[in-house]
């Protein structure tokens, strides 16, 4: 009862040095309402900015691992002419891991072609991307039709002049109308449409399914040469759901040195990325963004502290005779620096739920006014009245105590 006694009567104090000295007391709480608009607007848009970017890695596959000439995430002091002179995922590696991998749900060798145009009779689309990949690519990548089916394994080991298309194409050739069963020319032959990949959007990264054209491997063969350099040859690997995607890297790592018949001595002359190498790097990338978030918000929070502080040694002077009659009264030195401890928590706390408030309606403007999405998460709110609570405490401790300290006698006597 004591506590919230002691509660009310600070949250009264506070409002009343807000009615009375409201320039005052509106300049001093504006820096802690920045410092925390600050930083919570920073927090909010990196945890927004860092599920956008996660569900575009994710993608790819958590439990998925591509055998590749390049590797991601740069080079370091490797020259890059090692890496220049090592040979693509052939079809030789694909065949002979498809019959020795035992950790993996699925295999895929894929290639693609980037940036091309498709006409079906006055219709045209522009910036295709035309992949083409073997049977199991439906257990390597994760995605939805909207209408027809995938290919049959029949289709896929025969080569069958058929075809999956992204919802754009669908949309851009063959507008007002099913696509299914609709023949397109691609690289040079005609194909039939058996299938549509679902809407997607194209996510932070660019990865979407709603411009692609996807063609069965060994109908690729007959036209282009899909180990060749320039189609960027891939094995994807996606590893079964109870197996780490460490225990399906080793794996692959030790029967690929073996396909390629690497000495102990030798480096691997091929690439094992996976999608952790990402997360990783936007790991560090957005830790750089929460410490710029940090300070930039810091020096607001600490004006906005000093403010606070010389409130509460204003609101001392004027209320020490009533520090004086409230001890001469019986009240202990506890009581005294609670009240005003609490008076400094009440006043930094209106300063953070204002740059909570403001962070709010400035998340609905950019959710409903220009469809971006930013999520103010109960983390973040709870994040803010924790920093205004600590702020508050620290600003208002030493006036509290210059407060509690005072003398009844000489109290009741100041003026």
């Amino acid at each position: 009862m004591l506590f919230l006694k002691l509660f009310k009567e600070s949250f009264l104090f506070a409002y009343d040095a807000l009615r009375q000295n409201r320039t005052r007391t509106f300049l001093s709480l504006l820096g802690i309402t920045i410092g925390i608009f600050t930083i919570i607007t920073v927090f909010a848009a990196v945890d927004t900015f860092r599920g956008n970017l996660q569900e575009s890695v994710d993608k790819l596959g958590s439990k998925t691992v591509f055998v590749q000439k390049w590797p991601w995430g740069g080079f370091g002091d490797y020259p890059w002419w090692k890496y220049m002179q090592r040979p693509n995922a052939s079809l030789r590696d694909y065949e002979a891991l498809k019959e020795r991998v035992t950790l993996a749900e699925g295999i895929s060798y894929q290639i693609g072609l980037s940036n091309r145009t498709l006409k079906y009779r006055s219709n045209s689309i522009e910036g295709v991307e035309i992949s083409a990949a073997s049977h199991e690519y439906d257990k390597t990548w994760s995605f939805d039709l909207s209408e027809g089916r995938y290919f049959t394994e029949g289709e896929s080991s025969s080569g069958n002049a058929v075809c999956l298309i992204g919802a754009d194409i669908a949309e851009g050739l063959f507008p007002s109308q099913s696509a299914t069963g609709k023949q397109i020319k691609v690289l040079g032959r005609n194909v039939q449409v058996i299938g549509v990949f679902a809407k997607e959007g194209e996510d932070m990264l660019g990865v979407t399914a709603d411009k692609l054209l996807l063609l069965p491997l060994n109908f690729a063969r007959n036209v282009i040469d899909v180990e060749g350099d320039n189609y960027g040859p891939q094995i994807a690997v996606r590893g079964k759901e109870n197996v780490a995607v460490e225990d399906v890297e080793s794996e692959l790592q030790g029967i690929m040195r073996s396909i390629r018949r690497l000495s102990p001595v030798q480096d691997d002359n091929f690439a094992l990325n996976k999608t952790t190498i990402l997360s990783g790097q936007l790991d560090q990338m957005f830790a750089i963004v929460n410490v710029a978030g940090w300070i930039i918000g810091g020096f607001s929070i600490l004006v906005g502290g000093f403010g606070i502080a010389n409130i509460m040694f204003v609101s001392v002077k004027e209320r020490t005779n009533i520090i004086g009659i409230q001890k001469s009264l019986g009240a202990k030195n506890y009581f005294i620096l609670m009240q005003f401890l609490f008076e400094a928590i009440a006043l930094s706390l209106i300063g953070g739920l204002l740059g909570l408030a403001v962070v709010y309606i400035l998340t609905l403007i950019a959710t409903y006014g220009f469809d971006f999405e930013i999520v103010l998460n109960i983390g973040n709110i709870i994040r803010g009245i924790s920093i205004s609570i600590i702020i508050g405490v620290v600003s208002g401790f030493w006036p509290a105590f210059s407060a509690a300290r005072l003398d009844p006698v000489e109290a009741i006597r100041s003026k």
